[in-house]
């Protein structure tokens, strides 16, 4: 079986779609996502209703569950010397060991998160700073309320030919591998050229940018499989939306990078380079560029929206 039939799978109770229509699917979430970034704030819902068809079915019972990102050692030689492959393997092995009692979320609960946002702008230097929380649909079949930037979007179930890619069900997670080589091509999503590296490092931004709860190891095979993308590179300047020393990596003309806690190799949050945009009719004006920095401080796993673990 190939990597690409495997990843089909993923969706056999949708309607089959033609191998030239998921090839032009795969472009546009391409295109939408570089012109997303470049032009104005990536939109979490941009990610959450990519149209690659499908459908999700819904699961009942109960339960709140929380996992929370261990504090960073303090006492831990700074991480200078290492390349970016070098480092994203370390982050691995953290993320192994800070994976134990990750909560299994049921199809028909929410994923909360509550992130730390920090906007920089280069014209003048200012600063913003938002504390976001969101409770996302796990399945997609309810409706979600996600905070961005201090605004509420009340968000409508997933449509009928709607799916989030790479998914959020942690059902349809848990088939995903977690052999590092093995991910990667399906992070690529069965294109063997240079395009489908950037691809990959794109699809495993989107684990991130979307929040979701990894089964055990998936994390971890997500960082070991961007550690095998030719040209990323490391940024050992960067810091956190909470101001923590971090360490940068990201993919060549690409506007987010992952950031690593500089002294333990724990993630940390996402790094984006982007612009504010006002429309007139159907012309864009752009009002300069920005640095933003998240931290993801909570994720847990509650029955409604509203409710805190």
């Amino acid at each position: 079986m190939d990597d690409l039939t495997a990843v089909r799978e993923l969706t056999d109770d949708v309607t089959e779609l033609s191998d030239e229509a998921r090839a032009a699917a795969r472009v546009r979430l391409q295109r939408a996502i570089v012109q997303e970034g470049r032009s104005r704030p990536l939109s979490r819902r941009l990610m959450l209703r990519t149209a690659v068809a499908g459908t999700a079915a819904a699961a009942v019972a109960g339960g709140v569950v929380l996992a929370t990102r261990h504090e960073p050692d303090t006492d831990t030689p700074q991480l200078t010397a290492l390349s970016a492959a070098q480092l994203l393997r370390k982050a691995a092995v953290r993320s192994r060991a800070d994976g134990a009692g990750t909560p299994i979320p049921r199809d028909d609960q929410y994923v909360y998160t509550r992130t730390y946002i920090t906007r920089t702008y280069a014209k003048d230097g200012r600063t913003r700073t938002w504390t976001d929380e969101s409770w996302l649909s796990v399945d997609g079949s309810r409706p979600s309320r996600r905070e961005e930037h201090g605004t509420v979007h009340n968000d409508p179930p997933l449509g009928e030919h709607e799916v989030m890619v790479p998914p959020t069900r942690y059902s349809q997670l848990a088939k995903w591998p977690t052999d590092p080589g093995k991910l990667l091509k399906w992070l690529r999503m069965g294109t063997d050229t240079e395009e489908g590296y950037r691809e990959a490092f794109v699809n495993a931004c989107q684990f991130f940018v979307v929040p979701r709860v990894m089964p055990p190891g998936l994390e971890a095979a997500t960082f070991e499989a961007v550690a095998r993308i030719p040209g990323i590179r490391i940024d050992r300047q960067a810091v956190d939306a909470l101001g923590r020393r971090g360490i940068a990596v990201s993919y060549p003309d690409f506007d987010f990078a992952f950031v690593f806690d500089a002294h333990t190799t724990a993630y940390l949050g996402m790094r984006l380079t982007g612009s504010t945009v006002t429309y007139h009719g159907r012309k864009a004006v752009h009002h300069g560029w920005y640095h933003e920095v998240s931290a993801l401080r909570e994720l847990g796993v509650v029955d409604r929206i509203g409710q805190r673990p």
